[in-house]
């Protein structure tokens, strides 16, 4: 086998993350007595991948992102005589963590993958109590070796502190047979590449690529990783799965 251990992110690469979201806040808001609008669906979005890219910068907290994200959206649409936002935080929170839904052909991919004896595991930025709610909801519960959040590694993606705690915690493998696989440039690819372990950009909508960041392979959908990881697809060449 080409890869030894995979290091998967979990949202929108294992995880449908915006099912889970959509679920969370229209929970949320109904909890409230508040109707859900579009509107308010695409501020909060826009706000909460505002200050997700602020924590992998290092420049907030992710305690602090938790509320901060709620605290703009009710200042945004004037709610602030409607919502308290460290009380919507909590519960939004708390419906997060019940939306174990999974992106098509994960549990398959890993199903398969732990039948052959794969060593897999999650590094992810989410929130540890929500992200360990929905994974030990998922059919994904016993798929890993190990789940790796970064409020126990004290660091985040792209920095290489979180990568330091995940390659301790499975016994510090050769990290050329180690893959990281994830949607996230910024954070899965670069985190990846600047620690010196193979990339796999996981991205189903063809998003073009501006950034300066080069994953060593690239795929569409999940069962493309299979040949991957066997060895079969090298990383040169323009065929998908391809490098980037």
């Amino acid at each position: 086998m080409r890869y030894n251990v995979v290091l998967f992110d979990a949202d929108e690469t294992l995880f449908d993350y915006t099912k889970a979201e959509a679920h969370a806040l229209t929970s949320a808001f109904q909890e409230m007595k508040l109707e859900c609008t579009p509107l308010l669906v695409d501020s909060y979005r826009r706000i909460n991948q505002e200050l997700w890219k602020a924590f992998e910068q290092g420049s907030i907290t992710q305690q602090q992102l938790r509320t901060a994200r709620f605290e703009r959206l009710v200042a945004e649409h004037r709610l602030s005589e409607a919502i308290d936002a460290e009380a919507f935080s909590q519960a939004y929170i708390k419906y997060l963590g019940e939306g174990a839904f999974l992106i098509d052909g994960a549990a398959e991919l890993c199903s398969q993958l732990q039948a052959g004896g794969q060593r897999m595991a999650i590094i992810t930025n989410g929130i540890k109590e929500v992200q360990l709610s929905r994974i030990g909801r998922s059919e994904l519960c016993d798929a890993f070796e190990c789940i790796v959040v970064s409020e126990d590694a004290g660091s985040q993606k792209p920095h290489p502190a979180i990568f330091d705690f995940t390659f301790d915690k499975l016994g510090f493998p050769d990290r050329q047979e180690v893959l990281i696989v994830g949607d996230s440039l910024t954070s899965d690819i670069a985190g990846g590449s600047r620690y010196g372990i193979d990339t796999c950009w996981y991205n189903p909508g063809r998003k073009p690529n501006h950034s300066d960041v080069q994953p060593t392979y690239e795929i569409q959908r999940l069962e493309e990783l299979v040949p991957i990881l066997a060895g079969a697809t090298h990383s040169q060449g323009n065929t998908s799965p391809s490098r980037a």
